[in-house]
């Protein structure tokens, strides 16, 4: 990386970068023109009720470069608590150079920390073959589940 890159959880100051993030991640990988109104709120909820998620960020120069979001997932398997990580987005000109990794480095050691907490995991668009590159030179694998959905249309 050519520029200091430091991480941290995200403040509530961050809300507008994260909220044009996710508007750009969706344009880039489903080609999808999210609500900004909608988009906004469901940013804003997860800053007002930490049982919803938690964002973690990545700041270069004073500016919010990548930032991710982790939810929840209790296991009664491990009885413990599993983060799954979404809403990953790094600006474009700091892709590839190891932005997101220290940013599931920072999040991974929190996991460590915490003996409550069991793992880490992730889902991620089986056509993002960049993505799942990253993920498996950080150490995850992607061979024991898919993930099937259903979601409401809005």
């Amino acid at each position: 990386m050519k520029n200091a890159v430091t991480f941290r959880d995200a403040r509530h100051g961050d809300a507008g970068a994260i909220i044009n993030f996710q508007l750009a991640m969706a344009r880039e990988t489903e080609e999808l023109e999210l609500d900004r109104d909608t988009c906004t709120r469901g940013v804003e909820a997860v800053f007002a009720d930490p049982n919803r998620g938690r964002y973690f960020v990545a700041e270069s120069e004073g500016r919010v470069v990548a930032s991710l979001m982790i939810t929840y997932e209790w296991s009664d398997w491990r009885n413990g608590v599993v983060w799954w990580i979404q809403s990953v987005y790094v600006i474009d000109e700091l892709r590839g150079q190891g932005v997101y990794a220290g940013l599931y480095e920072y999040v991974q050691s929190l996991v460590k920390a915490d003996e409550s907490i069991r793992g880490i995991r992730l889902y991620v668009d089986r056509r993002n073959s960049r993505a799942q590159k990253v993920y498996a030179r950080l150490g995850m694998n992607g061979e024991h589940y898919s993930v099937f959905e259903w979601m409401k249309e809005f």
